[in-house]
């Protein structure tokens, strides 16, 4: 399964952290996390990072309802109008230059978060995830929580 690049990504809002995006496969998934990616349908978007990070979870994972569960929510997401936006050139510069700032001032975090708010960076959207500390630090980059 392959994911299709926006196809209009001038009406793209806001960028789905992993922990978004696998929100509604939970037992109890938080309403307004649901309520929220339902309103902005068309304008959501993911990072090739989060696509990564969904595909590696599920095939670690051994045969089992569960995981054919997720295989089946991540292959609708695929056909769905969510765009999954590439680590290009400009991502991978921004994210240099942000780590060598960042490590400079003797901080150094995880790298597929570095990637992911470079995403949003340069692709001049909002970073949506649960984990708002995991990317405060990153400069440009505006990030919300869909939790309440």
């Amino acid at each position: 399964m392959t994911p299709r690049a926006a196809s209009s990504p001038g009406s793209l809002m806001f960028l789905l952290d992993t922990n978004v995006l696998a929100e509604p496969t939970k037992r109890r998934p938080n309403p307004a996390v649901l309520k929220a990616i339902s309103r902005h349908g068309g304008q959501l978007a993911t990072a090739s990072v989060v696509w990564h990070e969904l595909q590696f979870g599920i095939r670690r994972l051994p045969p089992s309802k569960r995981r054919t569960a997720l295989e089946t929510y991540l292959a609708n997401l695929a056909d769905s109008d969510l765009a999954i936006l590439p680590y290009d050139r400009q991502a991978a510069d921004y994210h240099a230059s942000e780590r060598a700032r960042l490590q400079a001032e003797g901080r150094t975090l995880p790298f597929a978060d570095g990637q992911i708010a470079a995403i949003a960076a340069v692709s001049g959207i909002v970073l949506v995830t649960r984990n708002l500390r995991d990317f405060r630090h990153f400069r440009g980059v505006e990030v919300v929580s869909w939790w309440s």
